[in-house]
């Protein structure tokens, strides 16, 4: 708590800061507009504050994005209507012959907020003023490929149909307001517009039982999550290496691929989403595109990790194209495919199947890792680790025979566990009794159709 108290601080005295270095601009503009006399011939003579020393949130942001003069000038006019409405009510002036905001200010007011609320015209009426060569250079900052557009961070509304594009609203994401502000990059709600949902654990490392192959591979995930910038930037490697990684775990339902992805993330300190399917696949056209849209925009630059379990329902086989509904299913992997490749964070598909996946993923994956059934020796470390340290096993209980015999994954082993804590509770006891055992693992056979 006081650490995030720190950097609301921090960056409050630093966005202080930026207001006055744009009240500022506004008085600069304002009198040059009027031709009258101002301490500066022009608004880009007007030096930002100096961040360099800062240790806010806000100054990391710029520092980190080399962040221009126009940029930071974008960054608080966008922001200004969320903590500082009142500045820009000196643009709330009517030309007396329209009865309309002056044309050249751009602007808008909302349906609810009486304020205003700045547009592209704005940042070119207060940057470029009639500066036609300055108003075009400007433009760049609202190109695809620029970085606030290209991170989502902010960008022009869509304007109406056939209206120019500065009229669009200059927008800020909740994301990083919430960074320049409170210091901390807020957790997307799981809904219709966000179809992912954060997980997390409470387990560690070792209540997960893997075989040493496994956990090898699963090493080399963690040194690329730790070592990605240096070998991508400092190395020079990005422009042979494609941005992201890509993983694949395959293998039996409860050998611990869900487990393993939340305890890479724990480990790593990063967030992770799975992308819940039922909300993500749609049966019209476009839909799913639409939703997988959503969860990679948002993910974007933020180094979440995207967990897409039971992935074959997305990441299935093309097949051949017989009907308008193959087309359909077929354009669906290939955008999915096509948006994989471009995302700069770590995507983990999990399946039961690895042979149901398509081909053109398979290859694109950095690593495939298989988590087989447990062995004896893998089980019998389960039985003995899902337990309660506030019970204790009767006498006639034989684990180690009990992993010999029954070959169950750690998801089942720890729902006979529960089973066996259950009865006991029943019971009013704290003891494990070989029949429970039994006849919960017999629940666990009948599920798939197994006896013991």
């Amino acid at each position: 708590m006081v650490g995030k108290q720190n950097h609301i601080l921090s960056n409050a005295r630093d966005l202080q800061g930026e207001i006055e270095w744009l009240r500022d601009i506004l008085r600069v503009r304002s009198a040059l507009n009027a031709q009258q006399e101002t301490d500066y011939a022009d608004v880009l003579d007007i030096p930002p504050p100096d961040l360099s020393h800062s240790n806010s949130r806000y100054a990391h942001f710029v520092r980190d994005n080399t962040l221009g003069f126009a940029e930071r000038f974008l960054l608080i006019l966008a922001a200004i209507p969320h903590i500082k409405p009142e500045l820009l009510d000196v643009f709330i002036q009517k030309n007396s012959a329209t009865q309309r905001i002056f044309t050249e200010f751009g602007g808008k007011i909302g349906q609810d907020h009486a304020g205003f609320l700045p547009t592209g015209e704005t940042v070119m009426f207060v940057l470029a003023g009639d500066d036609l060569e300055r108003r075009f250079a400007l433009l760049r900052c609202f190109d695809r490929d620029h970085f606030f557009v290209r991170s989502k961070s902010l960008w022009l509304a869509e304007p109406a149909r056939g209206e120019p594009q500065l009229n669009g609203q200059l927008l800020i994401s909740p994301d990083l307001l919430d960074l320049i502000t409170r210091g901390v990059w807020s957790k997307p709600n799981f809904g219709s517009d966000f179809p992912a949902r954060y997980i997390s654990t409470p387990l560690e490392w070792p209540d997960l039982v893997l075989e040493p192959a496994t956990r090898t591979q699963i090493d080399e995930i963690e040194t690329w999550l730790a070592h990605k910038e240096t070998l991508l930037d400092d190395w020079g490697m990005k422009r042979v290496l494609k941005p992201g990684y890509k993983v694949l775990f395959h293998g039996p339902p409860g050998t611990g691929k869900t487990l393993t992805a939340m305890l890479l993330a724990k480990k790593m300190v990063l967030d992770i989403y799975r992308v819940d399917l039922s909300q993500m696949v749609s049966k019209y056209i476009g839909e799913t595109e639409k939703n997988l849209a959503k969860v990679f925009d948002k993910a974007e630059h933020k180094n979440w990790i995207l967990f897409f379990d039971e992935g074959d329902a997305l990441f299935g086989k093309r097949t051949s194209t017989k009907d308008a509904h193959d087309r359909y299913a077929n354009q669906q992997v290939s955008y999915l495919l096509q948006r994989i490749e471009e995302y700069d964070g770590l995507v983990i598909l999990a399946t039961n199947l690895k042979n149901n996946i398509d081909d053109a993923f398979l290859r694109r994956f950095q690593s495939i890792i298989h988590f087989p059934m447990p062995g004896p020796g893998e089980r019998r470390q389960l039985w003995q680790r899902g337990f309660p340290t506030q019970c204790t096993l009767d006498e006639a209980v034989d684990l180690p025979g009990i992993a010999q015999r029954y070959e169950l994954a750690g998801g089942p082993i720890i729902n006979v566990v529960q089973y066996c804590a259950l009865m006991a509770l029943k019971r009013g006891d704290h003891t494990i009794r070989m029949e429970d055992i039994l006849r919960g693992i017999k629940k666990e056979l009948r599920k798939n159709g197994r006896t013991l």
